[in-house]
């Protein structure tokens, strides 16, 4: 593979890092603003490290730099330890004492539910996923 073609498939796989940043911001902004459930605690934190992602990964794209990388990854694996934790907390296999969601919304509420698995935890985890990955990738590439 030429080096051109190596650096158009990172910059491909930088984008598709960047849309699910934007589809992720723009999804837990629908859920708080438009379908009325509040975030709790751990869902706050979790988006306070996606929305930088945004910035973060379209200034990696424009020009590409190699520097994306050690200014994402941070973000995305803080955010993906706490989906993970939460999802450990709303399937009931943290215990009850260990939370750290004490005020306000409880963290172990499940506004949705789909197909019995997929909660709002679940989606950030999922897309912490994806774009760790991406960047895996975009970073092996470039």
């Amino acid at each position: 593979m030429t080096k051109e073609n190596s650096s158009s498939m990172a910059w491909t796989l930088l984008f598709l890092a960047w849309i699910v940043a934007v589809v992720s911001t723009l999804g837990s902004l629908f859920l708080s603003d438009v379908m009325m459930f509040p975030p709790c605690t751990l869902c706050w934190y979790q988006r306070i490290m996606m929305y930088p992602l945004i910035v973060i990964l379209l200034s990696g794209m424009v020009p590409l730099d190699g520097s994306f990388f050690k200014y994402a990854v941070p973000f995305v694996l803080i955010g993906w330890v706490m989906a993970f934790y939460h999802n450990l907390l709303q399937y009931g296999i943290i215990p009850e004492g260990a939370k750290l969601c004490m005020h306000g919304v409880p963290c172990s509420a499940k506004y949705m539910n789909i197909l019995g698995f997929i909660t709002i935890p679940m989606m950030s985890l999922v897309a912490f996923s994806m774009i760790a990955i991406l960047l895996y990738l975009a970073k092996k590439r470039g």
